[in-house]
Parts: C-alpha cells; sequence; structure tokens
C-alpha cells in the first residue's frame, strides 16, 4: 500500500483492519483477513535476483552528517580499482540522495531494458544506482511516507539488472527507520556480509551510533566494523594533527573496546574529500598519497576484507 495514511498500523500489524484508524480504508477487510501478513513474496524474488552477489555490505550510521555517503562512495572506488572485480553502489536514502553528486553522475538518467532497470556506471565495473536518477531535478523534495519508500527499496533490489557482482555496497540514511527495516527485510532470503557502522569522534555522534548497533543486534545483522570518520585534521604543510571533534569519551576505538568491535580504520578530515564529492572525481585518485586514503586503502586490502571473511556479529 504506497499511499497509506500515516495512522495506518500496517499491514503486516496485529492490529491490521482492526484498529479504529482502519474504520473506512477500502483495504480494511483485505488486511482484517490476515491474508497481508503472509511473506512479502518479493523477498524470495530479491533472493534470486541477487544470487549472483557475492558480497553485499550496508553502510549505517546513527547520526547525519558524519560522512557516510562519503565513505560508501569511496568504499566503492577503492574496491573497483581492482579490474577483475564487479562493484555496485545503491543508494537508499530516499529522501537526501547525494550520491549522485559524489560520483559525478548528476543528470544521468536510469534506462528500462527487457531484463529490469539499467544502472548507471562510473566506469566498466563500478555501476551505481539511486532514485536521484528518478528526479526531474537534483533539488526536487521526496515528500514520501515509509510505504512508498519501501516500494522503491523494493523494486531496486528486485528490478534493477545488476548482473554478476563481487561487491553491492548500500548507502543508508541515518537513523534506524524505514528504510532500514525495508532493506533487511527485503535481504533476508539471501546472504549479508554485514553492515559498516560510521561515526565521528565526538559522543553526540558515538551515542546514536550506540542506538545502530542496538538495532543490528535485534535484526540479527552482522558489524563487519567501524570506521571513525572526521578523525582529527593532518595540517598538509606541517603535517601536525588536530583534534576538531575531540574524543571526549575515548572516540569509536573505545567503543569498539567496549562492546568488542572491530575498528576498521580512523580516516582524518581532508578538505580535498569534500571538494572531490562537489566535483564528482574519487579522492582516492585525486590525492592517492594523503593520510586519508591510505586509511581507506588499508581498510578495504586488510581490515575490511578480512572481517567480510571473518563475520563479527554482536554478542
Amino acid at each position: 500500500h504506497l499511499n497509506a495514511p500515516h495512522y495506518c498500523p500496517g499491514t503486516t500489524s496485529e492490529q491490521a483492519g482492526k484498529s479504529a484508524s482502519c474504520q473506512g480504508c477500502p483495504n480494511q477487510k483485505l488486511c482484517a483477513s490476515g491474508a497481508t501478513k503472509a511473506p512479502d513474496p518479493a523477498i524470495a524474488e530479491i533472493g534470486a535476483k541477487l544470487a549472483t552477489v557475492k558480497h553485499k555490505i550496508l553502510v549505517l550510521s546513527g547520526k547525519g552528517g558524519v560522512g557516510k555517503s562519503t565513505f560508501s562512495a569511496h568504499l566503492a572506488h577503492a574496491l573497483a580499482s581492482d579490474n577483475t572485480k564487479e562493484v555496485a553502489l545503491l543508494d537508499v536514502d530516499i529522501c537526501g540522495p547525494s550520491i549522485p553528486r559524489i560520483m559525478g553522475l548528476e543528470g544521468e538518467q536510469v534506462h528500462q531494458s527487457g531484463s529490469g532497470w539499467s544502472p548507471v556506471y562510473v566506469d566498466d565495473n563500478l555501476a551505481v544506482m539511486s532514485i536521484g536518477f528518478l528526479l526531474s531535478s537534483p533539488d526536487d523534495a521526496v515528500i514520501w511516507r515509509g510505504p512508498k519508500k519501501n516500494g522503491i527499496i523494493k523494486q531496486f533490489l528486485r528490478d534493477v539488472d545488476w548482473g554478476e557482482l563481487d561487491y553491492l555496497i548500500v548507502d543508508t540514511p541515518p537513523g534506524t527507520s524505514d528504510e532500514h527495516l525495508s532493506i533487511v527485510q527485503y535481504l533476508s532470503s539471501t546472504h549479508v556480509d554485514g553492515a559498516i557502522i560510521i561515526t565521528t569522534p565526538q559522543e553526540v555522534s558515538l551515542q546514536d551510533v550506540r542506538k545502530e548497533i542496538r538495532f543490528c543486534h535485534k535484526v540479527k545483522l552482522p558489524i563487519i566494523g567501524v570506521v571513525e570518520n572526521m578523525s582529527g585534521f593532518v595540517c598538509p604543510k606541517c603535517k601536525t594533527t588536530s583534534q576538531i571533534f575531540p574524543p571526549t569519551s575515548g572516540g569509536a576505538e573505545q567503543m569498539c573496546a567496549d562492546l568488542n568491535l572491530p575498528l576498521l580504520g580512523k580516516v582524518p578530515l581532508d578538505p580535498r574529500i569534500a571538494q572531490s564529492c562537489d566535483e564528482g572525481k574519487s579522492f582516492l585518485s585525486e590525492v592517492p598519497d594523503s593520510p586519508a586514503a591510505k586509511v581507506y586503502q588499508n581498510i578495504v586490502q586488510s581490515e575490511c576484507s578480512q572481517s567480510i571473511n571473518n563475520m563479527y556479529t554482536i554478542a
């Protein structure tokens, strides 16, 4: 029900078709019958569609503005730097799709073929899909309720012609709401490697990240590890490190130690990262010798790949 009103208890709720808010709804009898509580057939379809995707990685954050989309984009770039690997980046931040801009694909459109929607390609081995490609203008606001967001996420997973992939990176919005529940539900019939959680050093960010970790625990989503973004500023001239966001409670390193989670890396602040994102270029290609680029490379080459193989879950 893509146009369900905000007071709808939900088609899978025990109150579906029975609550006072259901009175007058044309679907009341259908919901009350219990037919809507059956598993969504799209789950099995998505499982079959993604059977040719070897690794599926979700990128999560508790708070907005911590650089989650930037990390997702550069993780995809780093993985795709190996020309033998097929990589795709799926943007499910429905209301704030920044991936088209970051990947230099603003203004591109999605085309349909006999096998479904064709993603937009950055390189021969790097594909991208985002609702940003379906908007007439990058300034258009997506004003949708949860059910309609869920519907487009389902379409992205089921109807996009991903082909054979080594990695599918899923960039999610901040928080633990509709989009997160949908992506976990729709991927339940297929193997998901786990989540990489992005935070910044200060306690106000870590507080929300702990909620994200609890979310992963509740939905049984494995956690690959945590990345501390904006972890100090390295002066490009004198190489001195300054703490722009002081880790008053020990930062991600202390949190990971407390929760027995791997810390995949600390990415320092670098103004050139923001500039590259605005210009739609890969920071890793533009400034490959920078401290931040080296952290990304280390995450992909060692910690991240090892964690994907070993897999971590919250005890």
